[in-house]
């Protein structure tokens, strides 16, 4: 083989790696937590922040520490809180969703065990973009205790 194939073959493989490195770019999952549960509580929610760096929307969540998991929102109409599933939430390019007790947010619904303050809870989260190209993300998102708010600088407490 030439030198100039050589060259040719490094800068093909080269190429490549940049488009797998953009294809596993394409949405982070921060800022996970669970809320702890007390021994025979049935559910409880897990909490983030999903930013996709193109149009993508959150199709799902799974865990092993629930029999069921669903995406719910939180609304507010003729000031009656509604709360229900969703079939995916919308995530624009760029920008970080917040999924928070006042919106959209997980359910973990049938928990196998209590969740205990400090566990990390394993989620599985599937993103799906514009192309619909799907993604897992896994995650260990940490247990907080009952009267946990959504972050922890307590700035955002009533």
């Amino acid at each position: 083989m030439t030198a100039v194939q050589h060259l040719k073959r490094f800068a093909l493989g080269l190429s490549l790696l940049g488009l797998a490195a953009h294809a596993s770019a394409q949405a982070v999952v921060t800022d996970a937590w669970v809320r702890a549960s007390v021994p025979g509580q049935p559910s409880s929610g897990a909490f983030m922040t999903v930013t996709a760096d193109s149009d993508s929307k959150l199709l799902s969540v799974a865990s092993p520490v629930a029999k069921t998991v669903q995406i719910h929102e939180m609304t507010m109409k003729d000031d009656v809180m509604r709360m229900g599933p969703v079939d995916s939430v919308p995530l624009p390019a760029g920008k970080a969703v917040k999924l928070d007790p006042d919106g959209y947010h997980v359910m973990l619904i049938d928990l196998t065990a209590q969740i205990k303050e400090g566990d990390q809870v394993p989620l599985t989260v599937t993103v799906e973009n514009a192309k619909g190209e799907k993604q897992s993300i896994e995650v260990k998102a940490q247990a907080r205790a009952l009267n946990a708010t959504e972050t922890m600088d307590h700035s955002k407490m009533h």
